[in-house]
């Protein structure tokens, strides 16, 4: 796939010479520092490595049902699941429309250490930034709330390695565990679709932890 990859997939209709323009400033861009590929596409892991529990989470950050997710139940189970060091969560990337794409991308290219906040913060303010009358600018403005320049944003935005790694999860995701909507959780192998309740949510994982016998 050619240079700016996500400006054509979230303006297909933009005028030649706006494409031009965007194609100088991406060539700027790629100058600007990025992560390296393996640190941008590696695995992201909440919590102990090493805790008895492991949830995959397979999410859009455009979906409303797991921002309901993130800003509902999931604080409360961080706290007393993921926090006491008996689960780990593994967030994995299953964009569902053009505009998840561009946003995994960013995060993907945000500091490691601020990875999972900048997650945080797409979901708390996903209403705005997802009818946004300009999608691009107000995912840059998140980068730089993350530490990123406006010009390393773009340089994410058309970076072909990180669209290859997040589209590689979305379509393991389906091909191994037939995922088809999100969000959808993965508890010790055992599928689980989103909107489930906190007491729901509770009774899985603690039935996760009896199983390994350290509940």
């Amino acid at each position: 796939m050619p240079n700016n990859i996500v400006n054509k997939m979230l303006f297909p209709g933009i005028p030649i010479l706006s494409v031009v323009l965007l194609l100088f400033t991406s060539y700027q861009a790629i100058a600007q520092s990025l992560p390296s590929v393996e640190k941008m596409v590696a695995e992201r892991i909440l919590g102990d490595k090493n805790a008895p529990v492991e949830v995959i989470e397979y999410a859009s950050l455009t979906c409303p049902h797991c921002a309901a997710f993130h800003n509902g139940p999931w604080p409360k189970l961080k706290k007393e699941y993921v926090d006491t060091g008996k689960i780990k969560l593994i967030y994995r990337d299953f964009p569902t429309d053009q505009l998840a794409v561009a946003a995994s991308m960013v995060a993907k290219c945000a500091p490691e250490n601020r990875y999972f906040s900048i997650i945080k913060l797409m979901f708390r303010t996903q209403d705005k930034w997802r009818r946004a009358k300009n999608p691009h600018e107000a995912l840059s403005n998140i980068g730089r709330l993350a530490g990123m320049s406006p010009a390393t944003v773009e340089a994410c935005m058309n970076n072909q390695a990180v669209f290859d790694g997040v589209m590689k999860q979305r379509n393991e995701g389906h091909k191994n565990f037939n995922i088809e909507a999100t969000p959808t959780l993965i508890v010790n192998g055992k599928k689980i679709e989103g909107g489930l309740t906190l007491e729901e949510f509770r009774v899985e994982f603690d039935k996760a932890l009896l199983e390994t016998g350290k509940k």
